[in-house]
């Protein structure tokens, strides 16, 4: 596994991830009352010394709760008050009221401490029996045919309430996706460097040769001559540009026929089945079709396939089980 950053880098939506609910109830609240604040400006810690004050009843027992000094109490206090434009408690004999706006928004500020205290204590357990979670993926024809199958099998006994969604991105929103924690996985054949993505190799393939049964041109056999003679599909997420098939070729100074380019393998044998065109795809796609498949004529390096995260989710120890899972449905995949 390669991981090019600190793992104490953070995706950007992390703190809408640990508590939006209860958050945006006590922003919501704030705003009933007529107090306008600046989002960037809020610090969670004024929060949890709001409430220590409001249980304790006083500045200094709540320093005391907190292991901090009656003047931290106090600054953070201020700072709290100024930001909200309201005086929160105030003095009444020993004791420290509160408010009609300190009464409003401590409830949700208590459940807002509270789901944040949760999530970091989860951050560091992963219970997969009664874990209610989601991974976003992104991947092409690999994982949603092969592998996505498998792990979703295999997830039913082991994690049965964790959910998983694949959907398309194109590789240039890929960092940022996971940066803003709406993508968890991100899986392909080719190469993708980024110094805020970590990596691993899944599996390994070979391309072949998929053509339409009794392929008037195929009689006897695929070599080379017929493999450049006739048309091609060539599959590439790339409007233009040369794939691994078109460099090897290139190298044999040779070029092949391109008829028509897609970008999914998905699609290709709807078309060799009412044409006499032929495409080079993984095998462990071109086996599931009733079509005849011809090894390569020319030798090419073998196909793998990359699972990548973002750096900030290396030592998320749900991140990490699934991960897990995922290598470990890979380790089965039989290419041959």
């Amino acid at each position: 596994m390669l991981c090019s950053k600190s793992s104490k880098c953070w995706p950007k939506a992390l703190w809408c991830k640990l508590a939006p609910l209860h958050l945006l109830a006590m922003f919501r609240a704030l705003a009933l009352k007529g107090l306008v604040m600046n989002l960037n400006r809020i610090d969670l810690n004024l929060f949890a010394v709001f409430d220590a004050i409001y249980t304790a009843g006083s500045l200094t027992k709540a320093a005391d709760v907190l292991c901090i000094t009656q003047p931290a109490v106090s600054n953070s206090l201020a700072r709290l008050r100024e930001m909200l434009n309201d005086p929160l408690f105030v003095r009444t004999g020993h004791s420290m009221t509160p408010t009609p706006v300190a009464q409003n928004i401590i409830v949700p500020a208590r459940q807002a401490l509270a789901l944040l205290r949760k999530s970091v204590q989860e951050s560091h357990t992963f219970d997969p029996l009664t874990a209610e979670k989601s991974f976003n993926f992104a991947s092409r024809d690999l994982l949603e045919a092969s592998i996505m199958p498998r792990l979703v099998a295999r997830l039913q006994n082991l994690a049965p309430n964790i959910g998983l969604t694949n959907y398309e991105i194109p590789r240039s929103q890929v960092v940022s996706a996971m940066a803003a924690g709406t993508l968890d996985f991100f899986a392909d054949a080719s190469t993708f460097t980024d110094p805020h993505l970590c990596k691993e190799k899944i599996a390994q393939d070979r391309f072949v040769v998929l053509a339409r049964k009794n392929h008037p041109a195929l009689k006897n056999g695929l070599n080379l001559d017929t493999f450049l003679r006739l048309g091609h599909i060539n599959v590439s997420q790339r409007k233009s540009g040369a794939g691994p098939i078109d460099v090897a070729l290139d190298k044999m100074g040779k070029r092949r026929k391109e008829v028509m380019r897609g970008q999914h393998f998905l699609t290709v044998p709807s078309t060799i089945v009412k044409t006499d065109l032929i495409a080079c795809l993984p095998f462990h796609l071109a086996k599931h079709y009733d079509l005849a498949i011809y090894e390569m004529p020319f030798e090419l390096p073998a196909v793998e396939y990359y699972l990548y995260w973002h750096v900030s989710a290396d030592h998320d120890y749900a991140h990490m089980w699934m991960r897990e899972q995922i290598m470990e449905v890979a380790s089965n995949f039989k290419p041959h």
